[in-house]
């Protein structure tokens, strides 16, 4: 399987992260969102990534199916829970950190693809409320890390660690929950020290 990626991506971090738990092997190959030329537009329409090219020659997007992709062919269960309540609690706390995600890509776009005098501060704020109220959700439902890891873990420490290279770790403060929640699943999760986002 070859997985389209940025060194960058909190959602191909994802990705790599699963593979790794999962005891998968994935190539990877860049790709520059971008560029027009770039293949990835054929591969996903939307020119995302992170993209999986599957051995059966489907490509797969977004992080989330992918995920469940994954999960899929390592026999069912190992991330993304049989059980129903318990996969709809992984699959509420994954979308709940995508989202939080999303909030901080076009927070980073903004600065990014705006000059400062043309910043939007109503804009600014409405995404800085998503990525606040979703951090302080976490922290008020944060519990001792357990060894389990579901899509939804996977998601939230991915965010977290995005958070910390994007935004100076900010989101720290306040939250020693969510704190003692992330650096115990750092130091526990396979894969995840090696898929740390690079400049």
């Amino acid at each position: 399987m070859l997985l389209r990626f940025s060194p960058t991506s909190p959602f191909v971090r994802k990705v790599r992260v699963a593979a790794a738990l999962l005891g998968q092997t994935l190539e990877i190959e860049p790709a520059d969102t971008l560029d027009p030329n770039d293949t990835l537009r054929r591969q996903n329409p939307l020119g995302k990534v992170p993209a999986l090219l599957a051995d059966d020659g489907q490509v797969l997007f977004d992080s989330s199916v992918i995920l469940a992709y994954l999960d899929m062919l390592a026999g069912g269960g190992r991330i993304l829970p049989s059980d129903p309540k318990a996969r709809i609690a992984a699959l509420r706390r994954e979308a709940l950190a995508d989202g939080m995600m999303d909030a901080g890509i076009l927070l980073l776009y903004e600065a990014r693809f705006r000059p400062v005098e043309k910043h939007e501060a109503k804009w600014l704020e409405h995404q800085e409320g998503k990525r606040t109220r979703a951090l302080d959700a976490f922290e008020a439902d944060a519990a001792p890390f357990d060894g389990t890891i579901t899509v939804g873990d996977i998601a939230l420490a991915c965010a977290l660690g995005w958070f910390d290279f994007r935004f100076e770790g900010k989101w720290r403060a306040d939250r020693p929950g969510l704190v003692a929640w992330y650096e115990a699943f750092a130091a526990a999760c396979p894969g995840f020290a090696d898929s740390r986002p690079v400049a």
